[in-house]
């Protein structure tokens, strides 16, 4: 016989409703009644109209949901990295989904949010606006709600759809309606569900909720941050940002790889990036070390450059098209990251957090010349503090640093190379994992998971 929980009898609204103000009281707890129904692996339908999903055998291969959105590249980053490292750890035990169920099986706003967030950072004001309006709780809390009580039977229709032993939220909109979601299930017992902060410093607010199994934090300094917005100790790991496994793995001596990156073999190489977007002054910076790079004197170069545009065709096209006299490499999207940051000296590159802990592992010293408000301002001084970069938004300023560390400062290049090395952490994403992994096994055989798509969730108003 397989244990259900009973459909509510409250409307999801009046229940909804009823959390905002006060989901610090959210706890890992639920006084949902128990029934027995249907026996049979598929659907069953009890006398309440409650449709069961079955699940049956003890040794299956556990299911885990990754959600994501695509508001910048690093959410959809990390959530490959958790997929790809659970694979290589525990090969065919789980079974892995990326999913942006907001887009996916939602409406306006939800299944907007990429589009907006990028006009908002193009708007870069709008954005900081936006950021710190909906930090109090009070704000977030309500609009969350009131989403919540709107689109509950569509997020509940696609979190059911994989049959999650596992959940793991890698978005700050992306815990409160899922949590709530489990605990009218009353499911928030049997389902893990894990946040994995992909903000190094800086971090709004809903990221943290008091109803997780799992906290993962990236820094100490995001880990006070949790504490202070009411979760326990027991709850917060600090285990850095989880970055690809191929940062960690597998590392090729930096003149094999000059040789496979066709670069010249010699000169110190900078690696100049905008994000996924090709966003910041990367034009201007490039044109800049184009000119610094060169020794007129002897009339020859001093160093190379390589440029990784992202998906703005048109700046790699300009590029491209540029006459240089130092060697320069353009390039767009890339999937081998780690390869040309292993064939690099130092990186230029905005404040986004992936970036900036895949160039520690490299042991890359940073020179950030731009950031987002919100969510990257505390990626500079998190670089800059520990003595692993600096930060300065001028190109030609820029220039004259990488300039500096190629000739006269070849000693601080060392030693911020150094102490990029002492804050990466490359096996972070491996930590987590296996940390999910132990969870597991405690909670024991997962195969008695009722998941239900409730019939009174689909008629709401």
């Amino acid at each position: 016989m397989v244990m259900s929980v009973a459909a509510p009898r409250k409307s999801l609204a009046e229940k909804v409703f009823k959390s905002v103000g006060g989901y610090n009281s959210f706890r890992h707890g639920s006084n949902s009644q128990s029934k027995r129904c249907g026996n049979e692996e598929g659907f069953d339908y009890d006398e309440d109209d409650t449709m069961e999903l079955v699940q049956i055998g003890a040794e299956r291969t556990k299911n885990v949901l990754i959600l994501m959105s695509d508001t910048g590249g690093g959410h959809r980053a990390s959530a490959e990295a958790i997929r790809d490292a659970f694979q290589i750890e525990f090969g065919d035990e789980y079974r892995v989904f990326v999913k942006d169920v907001w887009k996916e099986y939602t409406g306006w706003p939800l299944n907007d949010m990429e589009r907006s967030y990028k006009f908002m950072v193009k708007h870069v004001q709008l954005w900081k606006v936006a950021f710190h309006s909906t930090s109090p709780r009070w704000i977030h809390s309500c609009y969350l709600a009131a989403i919540a009580a709107y689109y509950a039977k569509e997020v509940e229709a696609g979190l059911m759809e994989y049959k999650p032993d596992i959940i793991i939220s890698v978005h700050p909109l992306m815990q409160h309606i899922p949590l709530w979601v489990l605990k009218w299930q009353g499911l928030q017992k049997k389902v893990i569900f894990v946040t994995v902060i992909t903000d190094l410093n800086t971090c709004h607010p809903t990221w943290f909720h008091p109803g997780v199994n799992r906290c993962y934090c990236p820094s100490q300094e995001v880990a006070k941050r949790a504490l202070l917005d009411g979760l326990d100790e027991s709850q917060i790991r600090v285990y850095g940002l989880p970055i690809r496994p191929s940062f960690a793995r597998a590392v090729i001596a930096k003149d094999q790889l000059r040789e496979e990156l066709e670069m010249d073999p010699d000169l110190p190489a900078v690696l100049l990036m905008g994000g996924g977007e090709g966003m910041g002054p990367v034009k201007k910076t490039a044109k800049a070390l184009g000119e610094s790079l060169f020794d007129k004197e002897l009339g020859k170069p001093i160093g190379q450059l390589i440029i990784i545009c992202g998906r703005n065709k048109t700046l790699a096209s300009t590029l491209e098209n540029e006459e240089w006299k130092i060697p320069v490499k353009v390039r767009g999207f890339e999937n081998q990251m780690q390869k040309w940051m292993g064939a690099c000296d130092c990186i230029i590159t905005k404040a986004g957090p992936g970036t900036i802990a895949e160039a520690l592992i490299r042991g890359l010293p940073i020179i950030i010349n731009d950031y987002i408000p919100g969510q990257e301002k505390g990626n500079v001084p998190y670089v800059v503090d520990n003595g692993a970069g600096v930060f300065n938004r001028i190109p030609k300023e820029t220039a004259r640093i990488v300039f500096e560390w190629f000739s006269t400062k070849k000693d601080e290049l060392k030693r911020m190379s150094e102490n990029a090395l002492k804050l990466a952490q490359p096996e972070a994403v491996f930590d987590i994992v296996r940390d999910l992994h132990e969870l597991a096994a405690q909670r024991g055989p997962l195969a008695n998971i009722p998941y239900m798509l409730t019939s009174s969730f689909t008629s709401l108003i």
